[in-house]
């Protein structure tokens, strides 16, 4: 079909994140024709390069940021409904110390600095319990389990730790495999109606008459689609598409904020979290990652460059190490660390003194002087579905046809199983294929859910699968993610759809590139 003979959309996204997807999906849920465009694979930016939890924001409690804490504590629970295979419990340790320290800009800092002086900079352990409890009773949880106190000394959970640390709490949040995440939101959206287009950067959007017409460069050459309304999900790049691509005079912006992870070989047996805090008013997390590693992050720091040359310097690589080296008892060095990754927020520009301060809440900013434009600043991953939810509300007046809220506990792709049934899932798994390993079928639940058993299909034994690439990673899983999950490259493969770079050395990693830019379907995609 010629870019003329197009039909109409109500609603073109520009951005392939979380924001953009999970927009894409409530949309054609709706009822709303959508069309979206990603200028390289989905999840590409920040949006596979976070933290991987569904979490409150345990340290927002102290920026008084009350609404948003709520919000996404509530929203843990309503997405591991949605998504048990994806996102899973997790039980978070936090050990007390008295050189625990505030950044003292916050707010709460500045109240105890006033009615205690005595206290200043300092986060006592009944205010961390005070924060706790808050935490456990703000989102009106149900599934997950509340917090308890520790005895570090005694308790296995210690072990690691420098016997200094005594007192502790364990508290629950959520890990999500956060590309996977924005992957599937796009596969649900195109099952619902939604076009997605990925390699595809919009160059030029106008408004014209009633409509916008927006102009494409992509696999397809330079193409031209017209809407009713625009959506601007553009990530870090959200301020570039107001400015360079749509032309709009704004005074809103961003603030560019880099957080950088460390990997290392594990560093523990159990498979609980650390959540650190450090004598500068910073936290860490140290996390159990793809069962041979421990994930450390974050940092906060204000980006200067483009949002796409984020990358983990040897400052933060180096301070990552000396945080975590605080806590545990075996020192966590730089030749340990076996990858680091960086992603970029892009916070709203609301003006704080800090990195560390600038609020994670996210801002929706209509510009109706014509077809509508909606851009999306900020976010987090765990409120992705109710920022949907917020930004289609703000469109509801242009679509008085479309349909109401419908996203809350609807399963997204291969998550059609009750919430505690993973482990039931990996035995049914292996009980039908009895040729995988344990490891294996337990990776491919946790991947795919109940979408496994059609990838594996009438498989009898692991060669009917096809070549191994390496890790687990058949011919058949690749053909899968190739024809269903927009995969055009190792890298999509190995690094956002899965995370088995970590495991594969750099020729097997040239091999599987071959065997995918040979792929037919890879190729039409690419042309």
């Amino acid at each position: 079909m010629s870019s003329s003979e197009r039909p109409i959309v109500d609603l073109f996204i520009i951005g392939g994140g979380i924001n953009g997807c999970g927009i894409a999906r409530d949309a054609a849920g709706r009822g709303l024709s959508v069309t979206m465009a990603e200028m390289g694979d989905l999840a590409q930016g920040t949006s596979s390069a976070s933290t991987k939890l569904f979490h409150g924001g345990l340290r927002y409690l102290e920026y008084f940021e009350f609404r948003l804490v709520r919000e996404a504590l509530e929203e843990r629970e309503t997405l591991l409904t949605a998504m048990p295979h994806i996102s899973w419990p997790m039980r978070f340790v936090l050990p007390y110390s008295p050189d625990m320290r505030f950044e003292s800009d916050t707010p709460t800092s500045r109240l105890l600095g006033l009615a205690m002086p005595w206290m200043k900079g300092r986060r006592p352990a009944w205010l961390i319990r005070l924060g706790l409890f808050l935490y456990d009773h703000l989102g009106g949880r149900k599934i997950l389990p509340g917090t308890s106190k520790l005895d570090l000394s005694s308790d296995p959970l210690g072990r690691p730790l420098k016997p200094g640390f005594r007192t502790g709490w364990e508290y629950s949040d959520c890990w999500v495999q956060d590309s996977r995440l924005v992957v599937l939101n796009a596969r649900d959206a195109e099952a619902r109606g939604a076009t997605i287009l990925t390699r595809t950067r919009v160059t030029m959007a106008q408004r014209l008459g009633e409509l916008w017409q927006i102009t494409t460069e992509g696999p397809e050459g330079m193409q031209t689609y017209h809407a009713r309304a625009l959506v601007n999900a553009g990530g870090p790049w959200v301020e570039d598409v107001i400015r360079n691509v749509a032309h709009i005079p704004s005074t809103e912006g961003v603030r560019l904020v880099r957080g950088s992870h460390i990997v290392v070989p594990k560093l523990y047996d159990h498979d609980r979290c650390y959540f650190f805090q450090g004598t500068d008013g910073r936290i860490i997390f140290a996390i159990p990652y793809e069962q041979d590693f421990t994930l450390i992050g974050t940092t906060d720091m204000d980006h200067k460059g483009l949002p796409g040359e984020a990358r983990c310097t040897d400052e933060e690589r180096d301070y990552l190490c000396a945080f975590a080296s605080q806590y545990f008892a075996r020192p966590v060095t730089p030749d340990q660390v076996v990858w680091t990754y960086s992603g970029v927020r892009p916070l709203y520009n609301d003006g704080a003194k800090s990195a560390t301060a600038a609020t994670r809440d996210y801002v929706l900013s209509l510009n109706d002087q014509g077809a509508p434009l909606l851009n999306v600043f900020g976010g987090k991953i765990t409120t992705y579905r109710r920022l949907a939810e917020s930004a289609l509300a703000k469109l509801a007046p242009f679509f008085p046809k479309a349909s109401g809220n419908w996203t809350a506990r609807v399963a997204l792709p291969g998550g059609d199983f009750p919430v505690d049934g993973v482990e039931a899932l990996i035995a049914q798994l292996g009980a039908t294929y009895p040729f995988l390993s344990p490891r294996l079928a337990r990776r491919l639940v946790r991947t795919y859910g109940t979408e496994a058993f059609r990838l594996l299909g009438d498989a009898k034994s692991l060669s009917d699968l096809g070549r191994d690439f390496g890790a687990g990673l058949t011919e058949a899983e690749v053909n899968w993610l190739v024809r269903n999950e927009y995969a055009l490259s190792a890298q999509d493969i190995l690094w956002r759809r899965t995370k088995l770079g970590l495991h594969m050395n750099n020729e097997q990693v040239r091999a599987l590139d071959d065997f995918i830019a040979a792929m037919p379907a890879a190729t039409a995609a690419a042309e």
